[in-house]
């Protein structure tokens, strides 16, 4: 079994930066792949990014692509995802997710996660 805990999220204005973080325990991460999901409310959860077990491989959502970064530290068992010039739009519950299957290529599919986070709530004023 694989916990997931994000932190990180709060509040910030339009152009502003902020760092989600997912701490993992329970297994050591260099052997999943892991992501980034956002759902706001009302809406369905939808991809935000997503990095391959060794961080090779890495996939972006358009909307998010040249404004957020995801990265990984396996030493320390912990996922990142930067966000820069944020948006009102970026305004969600922020998860991250794991799953050894396939874990060398970076997956956009929700359904290809065992493992989920409970989220962090990010807000962006305009």
């Amino acid at each position: 079994q694989v916990q997931l805990v994000e932190s990180g999220g709060g509040l910030v204005q339009a152009g502003g930066s902020l760092r989600v973080t997912c701490a993992a325990s329970g297994r050591t991460l260099n052997s999943y792949r892991m992501g980034w999901f956002r759902q706001a409310p009302g809406k369905e959860r939808e991809f935000v990014a997503a990095i391959s077990s060794g961080g090779l491989s890495m996939r972006y959502a358009d909307s998010v692509r040249g404004r957020f970064t995801a990265s990984r530290d396996n030493a320390k068992n912990t996922m990142y995802l930067q966000m820069n010039s944020l948006k009102p739009e970026d305004t969600a519950v922020y998860y991250c997710a794991a799953d050894q299957s396939r874990a060398w290529v970076a997956s956009s599919a929700p359904h290809e996660y065992t493992y989920w986070g409970q989220g962090s709530q990010v807000t962006v004023s305009s």
